[in-house]
């Protein structure tokens, strides 16, 4: 079983693509259990959407104490409590202009970044950027085809549903190179 977190702000678009990333593992044929955390009920507090994925029924029925994977939507969100839930070998996706370098004062972690608000300009989001972290978030699972995820993303998007595959489908070819 893995278990996965996505922390964001409220407004970001965490738990949408908590939802998003759970549909796509679902239509992939795993059993999925997720579920979301939220702070005070408004716009900026964080959230985390959790998800546990397994090829066997899931009954484990408790908070995920140290995550397989991290996706942090706004690097302000990667503090101490947040690293408490993770290890040397969990995979950190972390949403930045900065070098994953950057990062290296926090300890021995294995952060990558990516700069979604970029790909999201470059796709005409504006400021959404889940669907382009959830493409690169995949990258590092590589576990996951990212047309599945895609057609779940045009599926379930609110607008713009092209927007969002292409800023999906760059994020993850990104990281994809990088790896």
């Amino acid at each position: 079983m893995r278990e996965l977190l996505i922390i964001g702000r409220g407004g970001q678009g965490a738990q949408t693509a908590g939802i998003q990333l759970a549909q796509a593992f679902y239509s992939g044929g795993s059993y999925v259990q997720t579920f979301a955390t939220y702070g005070g009920a408004r716009r900026g507090t964080p959230v985390t959407s959790s998800l546990r994925v397994d090829d066997q029924p899931i009954r484990l029925r408790c908070d995920i104490e140290c995550a397989d994977a991290l996706l942090i939507f706004d690097e302000t969100l990667l503090d101490k409590l947040v690293l408490k839930r993770a290890d040397s070998k969990t995979k950190i996706v972390v949403n930045s202009a900065k070098a994953s370098d950057a990062f290296a004062n926090l300890g021995d972690y294995n952060i990558t970044t990516i700069d979604g608000r970029d790909i999201a300009r470059q796709n005409n989001m504006g400021k959404v950027v889940n669907s382009a972290l959830l493409g690169a978030f995949i990258a590092t699972l590589a576990n996951l085809e990212i047309d599945t995820l895609c057609k779940v993303i045009e599926e379930t998007a609110p607008v713009k549903h092209q927007e969002n595959v292409a800023a999906c489908r760059q994020a993850h070819q990104q990281l994809s190179k990088a790896a």
